[in-house]
């Protein structure tokens, strides 16, 4: 029998191995038990009444017609106390903004370790917002940006991207997205800032606040 004290968690995460193990670290603790864990959206939706999650570990990439993001939305509909945190392999900052849109109140990497992911729990039922520390700085990094900049989001990424060093290869990779992709978005960049060079981009978009 467990104590009704307990803070019901659901794990949706479509790889066995990951999903045994977010169960075992959750269940290790005195505040948290797993109500369920389910490979995709649609089999958690469909038990949403008889789980009655007080918290949704959701991730994002999910087998099926539905996706972590699009999952969020419909829960949060169903059952708007639920909390839910983004567990993924991703730190694309377009599906952080998308995955917080969507009613997520929290979102952390999958290479959070035992800590990490029970702080998150802790941190989710004192009504924080937990967020591993390189979804922080996105998060606060985009309201450093100048809301004028010309670039679209994809472009600031890819600039921030450039200021690190990265490759067109690395790039891509990082992105998801092909090399050739990558050298448009760079080419469009360049005469956005109206610069010839990547020291000229990288000169204009710090002194613009564009990254």
């Amino acid at each position: 029998m467990i104590p009704s004290s307990k803070k019901r968690v659901l794990i949706v995460e479509d790889d066995p191995e990951i999903r045994n193990s977010f169960s075992l670290i959750v269940n290790s603790s005195p505040k948290f038990f797993v109500v369920n864990a389910y490979g995709s959206c649609e089999e958690a939706i469909r038990h949403l009444p008889s789980d009655k999650p007080e918290i949704v570990l959701m991730d994002i990439e999910l087998p099926g017609g539905m996706n972590g993001i699009q999952g969020t939305k419909i829960i949060k509909d169903k059952s708007p106390s639920s909390e839910i945190i983004m567990v993924s392999v991703y730190e694309d900052s377009e599906l952080v903004f998308d995955a917080l849109k969507s009613g997520a109140s929290g979102y952390i990497t999958k290479s959070a370790n035992y800590l990490e992911l029970l702080s998150a729990l802790e941190e989710i039922i004192k009504g924080g917002a937990p967020m591993s520390s390189k979804i922080a700085r996105m998060v606060i990094d985009n309201y450093h940006v100048n809301p004028n900049s010309p670039l679209t989001k994809r472009e600031t990424e890819i600039l921030t991207l450039i200021s690190e060093g990265k490759t067109y290869t690395q790039i891509s990779e990082e992105l998801f997205i092909s090399k050739e992709t990558s050298k448009t978005h760079i080419k469009n960049i360049y005469s956005k800032l109206q610069v010839k060079s990547k020291s000229e981009a990288l000169a204009k978009a710090n002194l613009e606040k564009l990254i």
